[in-house]
């Protein structure tokens, strides 16, 4: 979905050719570190937990913290955000949606999808402060 969005985004923009890679790494990135801090962290699923009320949707076999679609979400409207800032609520209200789902349908604790989020706003961050320190050091390596 993030991509899908990104893509047009990029297409219609001289400014921001590049923004669905951005994306896509931030897809990536989110991804693999929640998906490390699952198997670090070992949380079971709350239907392992508390199986009434049966979740609305049959749970991952993977661990539950944190939350990985709140993650990617999180780090992709967090990027997206930056570059089209006039975006920045619905992009942030659709990220909070997405998220709040997996506690709806059972599958998430409330916990792993606000960790989830903080994880993702801070991928994003770094991968802007590491865009920023290359953009800078770029003419001396040029010069070099």
């Amino acid at each position: 979905m993030w991509l899908a969005i990104a893509v047009p985004i990029s297409g219609f923009s001289r400014g921001r050719p590049w923004l669905w890679i951005r994306v896509g790494v931030a897809i990536l990135l989110a991804e693999s570190i929640s998906g490390a801090l699952k198997v670090w962290v070992k949380r079971d699923r709350p239907p392992l937990f508390h199986p009434v009320p049966e979740p609305l949707l049959e749970a991952p076999s993977t661990y539950s913290f944190p939350s990985g679609h709140a993650t990617v979400s999180f780090a992709c409207a967090t990027v997206l955000a930056f570059a089209v800032p006039r975006l920045r609520v619905p992009l942030f209200a659709l990220a909070a949606l997405i998220s709040f789902s997996r506690v709806y349908v059972g599958v998430h604790y409330p916990f792993d999808v606000l960790a989830g989020a903080a994880l993702g706003v801070g991928i994003a961050i770094a991968l802007r402060t590491l865009a920023a320190a290359l953009r800078r050091s770029e003419p001396r390596m040029r010069r070099g």
